[in-house]
C-alpha cells in the first residue's frame, strides 16, 4: 500500500468493518449488544466517528470496550502510531442493578401507566441513556415508554396521542409520589 493511498476517511470505513457486522443494531433484539456507528464526518485527512456501545451485561459491556481497544491497537498497528485515536467515554450502563433494589419505583409507574389506560409491557429496551446516567448517579430512573416509532432513524416520530398518554402517566407518578409521602 502506497502512503499516499492510505487516507482517514478510508481507514474509518476499515475501522468500521472490523466491528462484527451481526453486532449491529438491525442485526439484534431484546438483551443483544451491539455496537451501533451513530454519526461519521471526516475527509482524506481526517475523519471522526461516533458509536453508541451496548450491552444489557456489565461483563459483555467490558468485552465490547476492550474490542474496541483491539481494534484501534491493530489499525495503529498498520499504519503506525496516532493513526487510530480512541476516546471511550462510558455514557451507558444497564440501569437495572440500580433499580432493581428499589422495585417499588417499578410498582408505582406499572399503577400510573393503568390509571392513564397504558397497558404496561416490562420488557428491555435498546436505549435510555439519560435514565441511566441519572440511575446511577443516585436518582433510580426506569424507563417508561416512548411510543416512538423508527427509533435511532430519520423517521423516528411518536403522536400526539401517545405523549397526552406519557404526560397522564407522569402526573399520575407525581401524585403517587405524594401519595406516599403522607
Amino acid at each position: 500500500i502506497s502512503e499516499a493511498s492510505i487516507t482517514a476517511s478510508g481507514n474509518a470505513m476499515e475501522l468500521n468493518e472490523m466491528l462484527p457486522v451481526e453486532q449491529r443494531p438491525r442485526f439484534t433484539q431484546g438483551y443483544e449488544g451491539f455496537f451501533h456507528l451513530t454519526e461519521i464526518n471526516g475527509t482524506v485527512e481526517e475523519t471522526t466517528m461516533s458509536y453508541i456501545i451496548r450491552d444489557h451485561n456489565g461483563e459483555l459491556f467490558a468485552k465490547r470496550m476492550a474490542f474496541m481497544r483491539t481494534v484501534e491497537k491493530a489499525m495503529c498497528e498498520k499504519y503506525g502510531n496516532g493513526v487510530v485515536s480512541l476516546e471511550l467515554k462510558e455514557q451507558y450502563r444497564n440501569m437495572r442493578e440500580q433499580v432493581e433494589p428499589k422495585m417499588h419505583i417499578i410498582e408505582l409507574a406499572k399503577m400510573a401507566m393503568q390509571q392513564a389506560d397504558v397497558v404496561p409491557l416490562v420488557k428491555p429496551i435498546r436505549g435510555g441513556t439519560d435514565g441511566a446516567q441519572l440511575s446511577f448517579m443516585g436518582l433510580p430512573c426506569p424507563n417508561l415508554f416512548a411510543g416512538g416509532v423508527n427509533f435511532h432513524s430519520r423517521y423516528e416520530f411518536v403522536s400526539v396521542q401517545v405523549m397526552e398518554k406519557a404526560v397522564k402517566t407522569i402526573v399520575n407518578i407525581a401524585a403517587g409520589v405524594k401519595d406516599l409521602a403522607k
